[in-house]
């Protein structure tokens, strides 16, 4: 039997140890990280790692209820929070609350998850206000990035360092529950969960965030280049290449299908 949704939050906010996190666009992919995570995003990281695109900017708000309904099927345990792609909530917080009402209604999931600080608060505040869990998003916001090359660490400059601060005070203050804090310097990242009373979450941050967030394909090793950030447990790009190499060699031989493969 599943933890009952209104307890999941509750549990990931009093949890002492580090807290680990990972992508998942789908239900097998879940059912397997579930036993493991303490939270599950439903990123729109889906756009580079599934779709190929270059950015996360041209993802649908269907798409990404689509995949997030394919997670909730395979999760029982680890919370689930679905990203809101660029254009669903900067115009207006109303434009966002309905949205997101429809994302949690489709979905089923815990929460979304909104890049922005300062200039969103107002929008997750009134979120929260109708009891929708918010994830906030600071540092390098990726729906911000227009080009491949933009991607860089933020935080090195005191005027950077000062933004991205109160950031996480509007965050915080507008009621997320936690935040991630993606490629900031360490210094700064160790500053910001020393300030933060809410959990705050790395990735390209510091060891002494409340916990960590990668995308599981990338940890995975599913593509040859990485950000520096990424550490990669294992190679299934080769573990597939292998596999399909004996395939071939099996079909152009004829020795499958065997005897056993057919009816």
């Amino acid at each position: 039997m599943g933890i009952k949704k209104n307890n999941k939050i509750k549990i990931y906010c009093k949890q002492k140890r580090p807290l680990v996190c990972l992508t998942a666009y789908n239900k097998h992919m879940a059912t397997i990280l579930d036993p493991f995570c303490d939270l599950l995003l439903v990123g729109d990281s889906l756009a580079m790692v599934l779709y190929g695109e270059t950015s996360t900017n041209n993802v649908s708000l269907q798409t990404m209820i689509e995949h997030g309904k394919s997670v909730v099927k395979g999760c029982s345990k680890s919370i689930i929070i679905v990203d809101m792609p660029k254009g669903t909530y900067e115009v207006s917080a109303i434009v966002a609350l309905k949205n997101a009402k429809k994302i949690l209604k489709e979905t089923g999931c815990d929460g979304v998850k909104l890049e922005g600080g300062v200039k969103i608060s107002h929008t997750i505040k009134l979120l929260v206000k109708n009891k929708i869990p918010v994830m906030g998003h600071i540092g390098l916001m990726p729906q911000q990035v227009k080009h491949p090359k933009n991607y860089k660490v933020k935080g090195r400059s005191l005027d950077e360092q000062e933004l991205i601060i109160n950031d996480l005070k509007a965050v915080e203050k507008a009621g997320a529950f936690s935040v991630v804090i993606e490629a900031v310097t360490e210094k700064l990242a160790n500053k910001l969960t020393k300030l933060s009373k809410i959990k705050t979450i790395g990735i390209g941050a510091s060891k002494k965030c409340d916990g960590q967030i990668l995308v599981t394909e990338d940890l995975l090793g599913f593509f040859s280049k990485n950000a520096k950030f990424v550490k990669k447990y294992a190679d299934i790009s080769g573990f597939i290449s292998k596999a399909i190499k004996k395939f071939k060699s099996d079909v152009i031989k004829r020795k499958f299908p065997s005897k056993k493969n057919v009816y």
